[in-house]
């Protein structure tokens, strides 16, 4: 039952997501009486698949600080979500990314 009331709110539009792909999304940002659409860029370190409650978890670096947020990707304020490279990974979640600076962040592209 709960499932029906669910299925209104799921976006049928997102694309297939796993960890380690870099993603571009595009968030709807409220600023005074007007609205706008911000891109976050980053790649997906973990996944936590629950129906409409489903979030990922994106890593990006801003001024030499890493920066993580999580996103829930069935909420109304994201717009639109863009794989913009797949990569080859062995983990279900990259948490050691957390560590590693530099180069060494690198994950190796999947075609």
């Amino acid at each position: 039952m709960l499932k029906e009331i669910e299925q209104d709110y799921i976006k049928p539009d997102i694309p297939q997501l796993h960890v380690g792909d870099s993603v571009r999304i595009g968030l709807l940002i409220q600023e005074g009486n007007k609205e706008r659409i911000q891109y976050a860029e980053g790649v997906i370190i973990a996944q936590h698949k629950a129906y409409i409650n489903s979030t990922i978890t994106v890593r990006k670096i801003i001024q030499g600080i890493g920066v993580e947020r999580v996103y829930m990707i069935h909420s109304p304020r994201i717009q639109n979500i863009q794989v913009t490279r797949n990569s080859k990974v062995r983990r279900a979640k990259l948490y050691y990314l957390r560590t590693r600076s530099g180069k060494a962040t690198r994950l190796k592209q999947k075609f």
